[in-house]
């Protein structure tokens, strides 16, 4: 069959690449210097090279005491000159793709460059990478004997002043390589609808008959696809439509709260799930065993990494390159790209897991913490604290957030949280008081704050409806594959809004 001899010759490509993939891991710094010299050299006569004049930087010391680390909102008086047509400016290449991204639902958007240096050598690199390391810990598979179904966003895109705009995933669906537009279900006029509702039936109707191998995407919105299929169809599991199913490629969000609500849709017990570390920003880590849960950071994608040690809620003034990082300390992470972004605070915080090789967890993000009471609760303490109380109360969870309920009135402060079950534990007030042991067996900040309630009330569950935070993204314009649930808020804004229209 010519899918059968597709798969392999594919597969023979792909795997030619792990012996670039096994070169940088014995040799990470040198190839990080390599790659940070070539960032330099190339970017010396743009405006932002000639202003810290990158031609008489030699070394990283050099490099980190010249150039300031910058927010986005620091950096974007650079973007703003390209996207007002000035080209050169922090890139070398012309820059004609911005991803426009959010991060989470907050309203104002951010706009990422994106060169054809990083769709080449970063994202589609990656991708071709994510597949490359799955084959090779998994000799029988045959993918591409059969077709990989990816859920991204929406098209959005929009041209203005030559430039144009829109989510990344439809940057790179625009711009795939005919390779991947072969293996990909559903065709790109279904991948890039930008009305929600109507792209999940037209992507069940596209893909019910293909014989689907893989998926890729946002587990929250590929679980709402999954749920649909099956109430379409009848089944209980997906390998009963898609017998050939064997793996899921999964970003964007924690896997963690997901993971029960997934294994009880795909009862296949072979079944792999492998995760990617990617961003509007770049593509950084990928995993590599089918047995771990951390990823290996790709060193190779004309990124350099520097970190930020955060220690609680205090981030260290100290920047540090890989060399200096440690296992178990948490970082902020900073990245200087191949699409003109120099010393870029990305926002995401990532925990060393081993340093040969580099392996990495996203621990969370700088801004998505709750630390009103001095308590210094981050995602990774929530997360970790409701997988225990799951398990035991054999619940399953479609979406939460978490938000301070503020002292007023002589009142005691506490954690408000809306949880939004598809099998609710039978015992609430048990499932709370477990749910605030467990978080308080996290974080001794918290626990501190909770003795005899002096300072805390236990934590609020409040049940959110069917459909309530999807309707809530409908509702704010932020339904599709890229947009995200935050999870964590110092305000009350996104609960308040949720509370609502519960």
């Amino acid at each position: 069959m010519p899918f059968s001899f597709f798969n392999t010759v594919v597969s023979w490509m792909l795997k030619k690449r792990i012996h670039d993939i096994e070169l940088f891991i014995k040799y990470p710094i040198d190839v990080q210097q390599e790659v940070l010299k070539k960032l330099l050299i190339k970017s010396k006569d743009t405006e932002i090279g000639k202003q810290y004049d990158f031609n008489s930087i030699k070394n990283y010391n050099n490099f980190s005491e010249r150039i300031p680390a910058r927010t986005y909102e620091d950096f974007f008086p650079y973007l703003e000159k390209t996207i007002n047509g000035k080209q050169n400016v922090f890139c070398s290449e012309k820059i004609n793709w911005f991803a426009q991204s959010s991060g989470t639902t907050n309203s104002i958007s951010k706009f990422i460059p994106v060169s054809n240096s990083a769709l080449e050598n970063c994202h589609f690199k990656a991708g071709k990478d994510m597949l490359c390391l799955y084959l090779n810990n998994n000799e029988n598979s045959s993918i591409f004997s059969g077709k990989s179904l990816r859920l991204g966003g929406s098209r959005k895109i929009y041209e203005n002043n030559n430039h144009y705009f829109g989510d990344l995933s439809a940057i790179l669906i625009d711009n795939l390589p005919v390779w991947a537009e072969i293996i990909s279900t559903p065709n790109n006029s279904i991948s890039l609808m930008s009305k929600w509702d109507e792209k999940i039936d037209a992507i069940i109707e596209g893909t019910l008959n293909e014989d689907v191998r893989s998926l890729a995407g946002v587990p929250s919105w590929m679980l709402t696809l999954i749920n649909k299929l099956l109430e379409k169809t009848g089944k209980n599991h997906l390998n009963e439509i898609w017998e050939n199913l064997e793996v899921y490629f999964h970003g964007g969000v924690s896997f963690n709260p997901y993971r029960r609500e997934f294994n009880n849709v795909i009862s296949n017990p072979d079944f792999k799930y492998y995760e990617i570390y990617n961003a509007s920003e770049g593509f950084f880590a990928i995993q590599d065993s089918n047995d771990r849960n951390d990823l290996l950071l790709m060193l190779d994608y004309g990124i350099f990494y520097e970190f930020i040690e955060i220690n609680g809620m205090k981030q260290s003034e100290k920047i540090i390159d890989l060399s200096q990082v440690e296992v178990g300390k948490n970082y902020a992470l900073l990245i200087t790209t191949n699409s003109g972004l120099w010393r870029y605070k990305i926002g995401d915080t990532v925990e060393f897991t081993s340093i040969n090789p580099f392996r990495i967890i996203v621990s969370g993000r700088t801004k998505h913490y709750i630390n009103t009471f001095g308590e210094e609760v981050i995602i990774d303490n929530v997360e970790k604290a409701l997988e225990t109380v799951v398990d035991k109360y054999d619940c399953k969870i479609v979406d939460y957030t978490v938000a301070p309920m503020f002292m007023k009135s002589g009142k005691k402060g506490r954690h408000d949280w809306i949880i939004e079950f598809s099998k609710k534990p039978i015992d609430k007030s048990n499932f709370e008081k477990d749910l605030d042991i467990a978080l308080q067996n996290l974080n001794s900040d918290y626990k501190a704050k909770r003795y005899k309630d002096l300072t805390l009330d236990p934590l609020k569950i409040t049940y959110g409806r069917n459909n309530l935070f999807y309707d809530w993204l409908k509702k704010r314009n932020k339904i599709g594959g890229q947009n995200k649930i935050p999870r964590l808020s110092n305000k009350r804004d996104f609960i308040d809004e949720l509370l609502k229209i519960n």
